[in-house]
């Protein structure tokens, strides 16, 4: 494996996704920001803008993503890069994303009913807008890499972090091995990118035993509790996976006890 190589693919990747994602943001919230109000024709008149924009640009990520995973698996087995395409549904959700995006107007309307003045509720509307666009452009990446690392025979995969400030979900759950068959947890606003792991081999639950002493170090710091060992306590059985029913494998913390889907916070 080259490691120098990875590297100029890890960067010119998290390059293209982050302008992606950056360009769709701005194009999506500055739709929102020009309503001159959020009535229902508002809300159909930003669908029809914006929705064929975001099912564009997820299938950009997806294309993207592709290409840069055929071209780590190929290096990792001295094959040459073959990307073959993701076929992504536009409902990622499955739901429609007319649904989902119309979903920032509830919102702001709810917020008006209960009190709210219109600058607050449209903040908060705003609010959901981001988190909902950000979500789906994670949701098209880690159904793309899904699809390729299959293809392209990778059984095991990792979470790399991305940027150099990152959450403590997304930290602990980096030092983990992940199966193929299985999408990579997410959580709203979670940036990390699925990276195969070389071989077939189970190369065990923990492949980063540093990081995830680091992590314990830091926990010991802000909450003065921790074990080296991360066996007491078991930071595996805090932050784990719950399955919410539109994003799928979500990073969540224990007590977060969703007891339906209407408990479950919609990004």
């Amino acid at each position: 494996m080259g490691e120098a190589l990875q590297q100029a693919l890890a960067d010119r990747y998290d390059a293209l996704s982050g302008s992606l994602r950056d360009r769709l943001i701005s194009f999506v919230l500055a739709a929102f920001d020009g309503l001159s109000s959020l009535r229902d024709a508002d809300a159909i008149e930003f669908l029809d803008r914006v929705v064929p924009v975001v099912v564009a640009t997820q299938a950009q990520m997806g294309q993207i993503t592709d290409a840069y995973l055929s071209a780590v698996m190929a290096d990792m087995l001295g094959t040459t890069a073959a990307p073959a395409g993701v076929e992504l549904p536009e409902a990622l959700r499955g739901v429609p994303p007319e649904e989902v995006y119309r979903r920032p107007f509830v919102q702001t309307w709810t917020e008006l009913a209960d009190g709210k003045d219109f600058l607050d509720a449209r903040s908060i509307g705003r609010n959901r807008l981001l988190s909902i666009t950000e979500t789906d452009l994670q949701l098209a990446r880690t159904h793309a890499a899904q699809q390729s690392m299959s293809r392209g025979g990778a059984r095991y995969f990792r979470r790399r972090l991305s940027g150099s400030k990152n959450c403590a979900l997304c930290t602990i759950a980096s030092t983990q091995r992940y199966r193929v068959e299985k999408l990579m947890p997410i959580h709203p606003g979670c940036h990390c990118k699925p990276e195969p792991l070389p071989g077939n081999q189970d190369p065990g639950q923990i492949i980063d035993e540093q990081l995830l002493t680091e992590a314990h170090a830091a926990i010991t710091r802000g909450i003065g509790s921790s074990d080296p060992g991360g066996r007491a306590p078991d930071y595996r059985q805090v932050i784990i996976t719950r399955e919410h029913g539109e994003i799928g494998p979500l990073l969540a913390v224990r007590r977060q006890n969703f007891t339906g889907p209407d408990d479950i916070p919609a990004a």
